[in-house]
């Protein structure tokens, strides 16, 4: 079964329980470029294509890097203009963002094949549901914001384990006529409870022959899922930040160290592609998004 591969291609001071504690005053090292090389090098070599959820601020700042992963196959979405996440913005702003985020791709990503959204933080949930009409209103086609286990900072109780479609009123429910396709992040199932485990810290911190038993359970399902990464978890180099709490310092930072070889063991375990590739939508770009692009 195609399984979906995303890269969130964020630098290490966007992340949701380091930024807080980032110095507005101190100009940060911006190391987004270098921390993703690893893990284009193992995508080239397994000869895997993966959506890249792209920061609007990285996408102003390296515009040459999302060009040249664009260039290699790799789709490109939308991962918000600033990394703030839903529940802090009202919908003008997150609609300001996603208009200058388009006027940020001008030039260096096609804007009718930029379909696909991620919130950061995962943070499309019953306080930001207003979000999937703006997103419509934008032109986007599907979204993989949804998480569908909820704990103390993100999630949707009761979602669908597989795409389905959703609206603004029932994040919950497949709808037919659905306003946006969502591709939900994934969880597997062990002693009857569910158990995130699309990737970032859960494959950090999760043995391998664990995680590779749930999402085999996945698609014994016939669901597909989606696995997702942060250059910073798999960067030797990433800086520390004082200040975070022992749970927020282990979330953060736990099996950096063995994070590229997890992933490189799902690329030889499983078959995985873009999320517009999973979802059957590469025939729809240019139709659906192409009125856009002189916005």
């Amino acid at each position: 079964m195609l399984n979906a591969l995303s890269i969130d291609l964020e630098d290490w001071f966007q992340a949701e329980l380091v930024r807080a504690h980032v110095r507005a005053d101190v100009e940060l090292e911006r190391r987004v470029t270098w921390a993703v090389e690893p893990l284009l090098a193992l995508l080239d070599r397994y000869g895997v294509r993966a959506t890249f959820f792209v920061v609007g601020d990285v996408l102003r700042h390296h515009a040459d890097l999302v060009s040249r992963i664009h260039a290699a196959g790799h789709e490109i979405g939308c991962h918000g203009g600033s990394h703030r996440p839903l529940w802090t913005l009202a919908p003008e702003t997150f609609a300001r963002e996603l208009d200058e985020f388009d006027r940020a791709a001008q030039g260096v990503v096609p804007l009718d094949e930029i379909i696909g959204y991620r919130a950061p933080t995962f943070s499309l949930d019953e306080r930001s549901a207003w979000a999937v009409d703006v997103l419509r209103e934008r032109g986007y086609v599907y979204d993989s914001s949804i998480f569908p286990v909820r704990n103390y900072m993100y999630g949707v109780d009761g979602a669908p384990a597989r795409p389905y479609r959703l609206t603004r009123a029932e994040l919950t429910t497949d709808h037919p006529q659905g306003e946006l396709l969502e591709f939900p992040l994934s969880a597997g199932r062990l002693l009857g409870m569910s158990v995130p485990v699309s990737g970032g810290f859960y494959l950090r911190a999760m043995p391998l022959w664990l995680l590779r038993a749930l999402l085999q359970g996945i698609n014994a399902r016939d669901n597909p899922f989606v696995v997702y990464m942060h250059p910073w978890e798999t960067d030797a180099q990433t800086p520390r930040v004082q200040g975070l709490g022992l749970v927020s310092r282990w979330i953060t930072y736990t099996g950096q160290s063995t994070a590229l070889r997890k992933l490189e063991a799902l690329l030889e375990a499983f078959a995985f592609a873009p999320l517009r590739d999973v979802l059957s939508l590469q025939d729809q770009r240019r139709a659906l998004r192409g009125s856009d692009s002189e916005r």
